[in-house]
């Protein structure tokens, strides 16, 4: 059906159920002359008579009676369907679906998501944690978190997270034993622990970066996982160095379970971004994540 269609149909109903052309030209606010042409239009078209016409009466024909039986339940369920959405449209409410990092799901997500839940309980949330890249139209995502460099340029990236760094860290009795790298290439001589990429499965190469020039450095070394934790509790042990970003050793930096060397090599780089194709249509509840999560930013930058 033509929107046009509709739009007479609907006008010859207010006839019908105001038995005037005059009253329903107000109910619709235009002129009467308007409502009749478009009567007479949908008659012509259809080729049957829907309503008689008398000096002081305006009644439907038996055509126009069933006609108008029909259209009246049919343009209620249309205007009940419409008031839903304006309700979804205005209600926080609905299931929001993200991708996610491990750690970016644990550390950022988590405690938005959680209190989010709490405050608007028509709000549903499920989280995937996945380390490979996730195209989230195709997989029915509402929205990802990755690093900033990983975000697609068509995608809306805002920053959730604060800056991070990567960072060479090894135990004191990894230094005690090996003695500490001055620069990137001398960690060819020391026991590197590397970390395959679960995405595309191959060995991370350290990254550096002084004075605008940056250097890979393709290590070496006798253990090796795609966990990141596991990498950790080896190097621990004394069982060599590792680079990862600063927030996963953060904690046993300050125990001094674990101490850091060319750091005038890590600059930071941008942090985790929420991602999400439009701006348009966006609904309350994935309004208020957002939110929620720039304000949970700045407060990590502020602390």
């Amino acid at each position: 059906m033509k929107r046009e269609d509709l739009s007479d149909l609907m006008t010859f109903l207010a006839v019908a159920e105001a038995r005037s052309f005059t009253k329903a030209a107000v109910r619709l606010g235009t002129s009467q002359s308007a409502v009749s042409q478009v009567v007479r239009r949908l008659e012509d078209r259809l080729g049957v008579r829907l309503l008689t016409r008398t000096t002081r009466n305006v009644a439907p024909t038996e055509a126009g009676r069933r006609l108008a039986e029909r259209l009246r339940p049919a343009l209620d369920e249309i205007e009940a369907e419409l008031e839903t959405l304006d309700q979804i449209r205005s209600t926080p409410s609905g299931l929001l679906r993200i991708t996610a990092t491990y750690d970016s799901a644990h550390d950022l997500l988590e405690p938005v998501v959680s209190q989010l839940m709490q405050d608007f309980p028509d709000i549903a949330v499920e989280i995937s944690v996945d380390a490979r890249l996730v195209d989230i139209a195709k997989d029915g995502f509402d929205a990802g978190v990755r690093l900033g460099e990983q975000v697609d340029a068509d995608m809306i990236a805002v920053p959730i997270g604060p800056d991070l760094s990567m960072r060479v860290a090894g135990a004191p009795a990894y230094f005690d034993r090996a003695g500490r790298p001055q620069t990137p290439h001398e960690l060819t001589d020391h026991d590197c622990i590397n970390l395959r990429l679960q995405t595309l499965g191959g060995l991370y190469a350290w990254e550096f970066e002084k004075d605008g020039r940056p250097l890979s450095v393709r290590v070496e070394g006798r253990y090796t996982s795609d966990d990141p934790a596991l990498n950790i509790k080896m190097a621990l042990k004394g069982g060599g160095l590792v680079c990862l970003p600063d927030q996963l050793l953060t904690g046993h930096l300050k125990t001094g379970a674990l101490e850091t060397v060319l750091e005038d090599w890590c600059p930071p780089f941008p942090g985790y971004h929420l991602y999400y194709p439009s701006r348009r249509q966006m609904t309350p509840a994935f309004r208020l994540l957002l939110d929620r999560l720039k304000a949970q930013r700045q407060a990590l930058m502020r602390g």
